[in-house]
């Protein structure tokens, strides 16, 4: 059947889904909590996102199997917590007080060179831990002869807390300086030269501008350069077997007695990682979207 539009001959079928007075809800895929536009990176990267959660899911419904009191009681895991929470804030503490000035020179500086200090920066995160250890080895093993004037003064710098803290720092600290001077890189040179015509010396200019106005890009870099020395294993392992560390305690751990045996002391890194980066967070706060 059809009816007549009041103006003439055009007719509507009344059986059309698309008639005036249709308005049944009809389904439309979109996303529209997203922006226009971010539907399919959104679909790939919550691919790799998934990646990232799935493991971590599984690897605490295993908890549930294992008995976490008497692991993290065990004496030698004690231990390994303890070398790490001490060495970790010394590693970045070293990173942190030499590697923003280094920062804020490779982003304000142009000087001959510069480019080389920059692949010098890098390469730490180019070279495998291991290999980094090995050159270390090089440099402060007990034949050496800084290694072996340390081992005179009492003072080891492999097999030690010492050893550890040179590893970590060797393979950590790249990530405060790269993080950090992208931090100095946003921030506008014409508020420095402002400070300066207003009576403010260069090192008054970093302390009361440029620092604070870098202070998220410099807080990221000491979560990533804390987390990335508490977790180092290879560089640590050549340098500092003993005393081991949490990753190198869980590698012991696991082949002697397989992968149960390292949950107490992987719980416990976890941990520390996000109780850190949440501190870090709510002490410095993220940067404003504007």
């Amino acid at each position: 059947m059809s009816r007549r539009s009041a103006g003439g001959d055009q007719a509507v079928s009344s059986s059309s889904p698309e008639g005036p007075d249709d308005h049944r809800p009809r389904f439309t895929a979109s996303f529209e909590w997203l922006p226009t536009g971010l539907a399919v990176p959104a679909l790939l990267g919550a691919v790799l996102l998934a990646y990232f959660v799935v493991p971590v899911a599984v690897f605490l419904l295993r908890m549930r199997a294992v008995d976490l009191v008497a692991g993290l009681t065990d004496p030698t895991i004690r231990d390994a917590i303890r070398t790490s929470l001490v060495t970790a804030p010394v590693s970045t503490t070293i990173a942190t007080v030499f590697g923003v000035p280094l920062a804020y020179v490779l982003s304000r500086g142009s000087f001959r060179g510069k480019r080389l200090v920059e692949a010098l920066v890098l390469l730490p995160l180019v070279v495998p831990p291991i290999v980094g250890g090995v050159m270390l080895l090089t440099i402060v093993g007990r034949y050496t002869p800084i290694g072996a004037a340390a081992v005179a003064l009492g003072m080891p710098l492999t097999g030690s807390h010492a050893g550890v803290v040179l590893a970590q720092t060797f393979v950590a600290a790249p990530f405060l300086v790269v993080t950090a001077r992208a931090g100095f890189d946003g921030v506008d040179p014409r508020l420095e030269e402002a400070a300066r015509t207003m009576g403010y010396g260069p090192l008054r200019t970093i302390r009361l501008v440029s620092l604070p106005l870098a202070r998220n890009a410099i807080a990221a870099g000491i979560v990533l350069t804390f987390v990335r020395a508490i977790g180092e294993f290879g560089a640590t392992m050549m340098v500092a077997y003993s005393p081991r560390t949490m990753p190198v305690q869980i590698r012991v751990s696991f082949i002697a007695r397989g992968i149960d045996a390292i949950v107490p002391i992987a719980l416990a890194l976890l941990a520390i990682a996000v109780i850190v980066v949440v501190a870090v967070q709510l002490l410095v706060g993220t940067p404003k979207q504007h």
